[in-house]
């Protein structure tokens, strides 16, 4: 095997670039590569594989006797492919040790798997994205595991007055899932590391604009599936880390749990994370756009988009992130019924109507009666919808919402 393809040990550190001060865009184009000075092709390579050979017995026998978390010796344990991708990951969120894992949900609950035992609690935000609420009121209730959700606006004092001796992990998504509640990071984790609580964090939203490990995150959790892949055509999760003890912790639990990445997918999301930091600026800049010209719709009560001034979590976002990506919600005024809104968005030529989000196309998901709450009330009165801005031209997609909010106007009801 060439030198530059040999696979690194699980526990050796990502290669820092040097100087430290380059640029996010110069950082990703060089992060998991082999450099500019090693003879051979700009990417690395797409490494497929289950079976690992030895040249003899007693090399064998070492690898076996291997700590789990510090094996490499089958295809589960990853490849060259696999590790370029977790060094780009772990530059990006400015972590040191990343677990690339099959789904973005898998990246929510290999580290949840990791942390809880039997007898142990868990809080959770009432905004989470559904599927780790389900993952929380089956899988972890059958384990032992009980979980408290809380107000995502909760403060120290809040967050502090729900731990209890067992509390374990204080979990975090900010903004919120389809309603875009922005949550005091900082404030929580230091009222969690208090009591010795872990703190984990969907950052999907947040990608690179948040830095987890700067606001007191213990394990930042990735969709890779979205503005990283950034074409739709894969899926993967990623868990990221900023002590060896909490990767040791997170990637033996990956390794137990069978969780493996296709080198296929990760190749794919190390030729969209190249041009990530273009793909983010544009729409984050399109998003803004076209949400402020909802803002100005009359047929809309309000848009939440933290970015926006006014917007419910504006000043903690302007506080902790430096940007944001192209997701936000808009509520409808409720002389509106779900059903003029549904018309409305089945009107839509531009929008597809779909889940996920980060990639180059424009979708749009109608979100009433699909999001469960239990720490508060439902606290909107019209109907509800869930945009993303892809790379189309904001004056397409204006139009395109334009034609579609006089369909609004005009159904009955």
């Amino acid at each position: 095997m060439p030198d530059d393809q040999a696979p690194r040990s699980p526990l050796q550190a990502p290669a820092a670039l040097s100087p430290a001060a380059h640029a996010f865009t110069t950082r990703l184009s060089h992060a998991g590569r082999a450099g500019t000075r090693i003879r051979g092709f700009v990417n690395p390579p797409l490494l497929r594989g289950s079976t690992m050979l030895y040249p003899n017995c007693g090399e064998r026998q070492a690898a076996s006797a291997t700590r789990l978390d510090q094996a490499l010796n089958y295809g589960t344990m990853g490849n060259p492919t696999h590790h370029a991708l977790e060094d780009v990951v772990a530059e990006i969120e400015g972590g040191t040790r990343c677990q690339i894992v099959s789904t973005g949900l898998a990246a929510v609950t290999t580290p949840l798997l990791a942390f809880l035992k039997a007898g142990d609690h868990c809080l959770v935000p009432d905004s989470v994205y559904g599927p780790t609420r389900t993952f929380c009121d089956g899988m972890l209730v059958r384990m032992g595991i009980e979980t408290t959700y809380y107000r995502a606006d909760i403060d120290a004092a809040g967050i502090a007055a729900l731990i209890r001796p067992n509390t374990t992990v204080l979990y975090t998504e900010s903004p919120g899932s389809h309603t875009f509640e922005v949550q005091d990071i900082p404030a929580l984790a230091q009222a969690a590391h208090a009591r010795g609580v872990k703190v984990l964090m969907d950052n999907t939203w947040g990608i690179h604009f948040f830095q987890p490990f700067q606001h007191g995150v213990d394990v930042s959790i990735q969709a890779l599936t979205k503005y990283v892949g950034g074409h739709s055509d894969m899926l993967l999760g990623s868990v990221t880390t900023a002590s060896d003890e909490d990767w040791e912790c997170v990637r033996t639990a990956a390794l137990v749990l069978g969780q493996y990445a296709s080198p296929d997918d990760c190749w794919l999301a190390l030729r969209g994370a190249r041009t990530l930091g273009l793909r983010l600026q544009h729409q984050m800049q399109s998003g803004i756009t076209v949400a402020k010209w909802l803002a100005g719709r009359p047929e809309v009560a309000q848009v939440l988009h933290p970015a926006l001034p006014g917007a419910p979590g504006h000043e903690l976002w302007k506080r902790d992130f430096t940007g944001a990506c192209s997701l936000f919600g808009v509520v409808f005024q409720s002389e509106f019924s779900t059903a003029a809104a549904c018309a409305m968005i089945d009107s839509l030529e531009l929008f597809g109507i779909g889940a996920s989000w980060g990639g180059f196309e424009s979708l749009v998901l109608p979100t009433t009666g699909l999001v469960v709450r239990t720490a508060g009330a439902w606290a909107f009165d019209g109907p509800v919808a869930r945009f993303h801005i892809g790379l189309e031209d904001t004056s397409d997609l204006i139009a395109d919402l334009d034609r579609g909010l006089a369909v609004l106007r005009a159904h009955p009801g």
